[in-house]
């Protein structure tokens, strides 16, 4: 099993800046990349074609709904391979065919890669407070769906999303770009949820997923060529099996074997070394700074700007350490992953002290 040192030395970018913003973008590791030029070339080499060459993709894709259905709980069936969380977010709302006299129950802090979905849907978009009562006070006989992310991207609070369904009957889309990778996630109970790879899981860009428990009860509104078994001549089709009827596009295989490259690099103690690692940070900009970030919840660690947060973040990326603000609210996050070390937060304190 890898210790902490050799986990860490896998992202070339720790050893030159305290790398504190997963929450946009996760470390790439150098085997992922090494994985994904070796592909290219082979592709450059050989052509991107062939029975070999399909074949072969798809055998990577069924991979990675394993590794990702493996990661959450579920089954392989329920996973459809997606670029975004946004594209998980849109195939979910437009096959549930909402009118304007269905309501959504949200908060008042989700990110737009939910709210833009939910927006286009057509329904009535009922906002409201991060707190589960809030939440299920909202619920009216027009509410077809709770719609929240696990973890909060403003201060990593994490939501009870499978409980807040038991209580309202309702079935509930969870966003999971700031939860799957960072902590403990189990789909078992979920409707759908939303998988950004290139966060939590330092995936390449534009790769991700979508689970879903029920594949079979939600209508393909937005087919791609990974829809169909078979087509008529007018375009209709039979989908194919399980959630993969759902794979919003061809991703391009170099992504695909770096992502699994990833997904394998995790360490077992990925989870809770993430955690200590965002008790520590918040325990430290506690004794200085007020922050927003509950104890015992997500990696996301959030505190109020004494000045304006934009600039301070700005002043922080020049001294080395890198962060992220929060717009509107003024915040600035610190993502705690699991190859975080307490030499990441000493630089942070450190750089902050210099930049009041």
């Amino acid at each position: 099993m890898m210790d902490f040192a050799q986990a860490r030395a896998q992202f070339p970018v720790l050893e030159r800046l305290a790398y504190l913003n997963a929450g946009t973008f996760g470390p790439l590791a150098r085997a992922t990349i090494e994985a994904m030029e070796e592909r290219q070339r082979r592709d450059l080499e050989l052509g991107r074609s062939g029975p070999e060459f399909f074949s072969e993709v798809m055998s990577q894709r069924k991979l990675v709904r394993a590794k990702i259905a493996n990661l959450v709980g579920a089954e392989a069936a329920q996973v459809a391979l997606t670029c975004s969380t946004t594209d998980g977010c849109n195939i979910v709302l437009a096959g549930l065919d909402l009118s304007p006299e269905d309501e959504i129950v949200t908060t008042a802090d989700e990110h737009f890669g939910l709210l833009g979905p939910l927006h286009a849907s057509g329904a009535r978009i009922v906002v409201v407070g991060p707190e589960p009562d809030a939440i299920l006070a909202a619920v009216t006989p027009r509410t077809r769906l709770l719609a929240l992310s696990q973890v909060l991207w403003t201060d990593g609070r994490v939501l009870p999303v499978a409980e807040l369904r038991e209580r309202s009957g309702l079935p509930v889309l969870v966003d999971g770009a700031q939860a799957v990778g960072a902590i403990p996630v189990s789909a078992a109970r979920l409707d759908f949820l939303t998988v950004s790879a290139q966060k939590w899981l330092c995936g390449p860009d534009t790769v991700g997923a979508l689970v879903i428990q029920e594949p079979e009860r939600l209508r393909v509104a937005q087919p791609s060529y990974y829809a169909q078994k078979s087509h008529q001549p007018d375009g209709a089709f039979e989908p194919r099996p399980g959630a993969s009827r759902f794979d919003s596009q061809w991703i391009a295989p170099a992504s695909l074997i770096g992502l699994l490259t990833a997904l394998d690099a995790r360490p077992e103690w990925a989870f809770e070394r993430a955690a200590e690692m965002s008790r520590l940070c918040r325990s430290a900009l506690s004794e200085r700074f007020e922050v927003v970030s509950p104890p015992g919840q997500g990696t996301l660690v959030s505190w109020h700007s004494e000045g304006d947060p934009t600039e301070t973040v700005k002043r922080l990326f020049e001294r080395g350490v890198v962060v992220r603000d929060i717009p509107g609210r003024n915040l600035i996050r610190v993502s705690c992953g699991w190859w975080t070390s307490e030499e990441d937060l000493d630089r942070l304190l450190g750089a902050l002290g210099e930049s009041l």
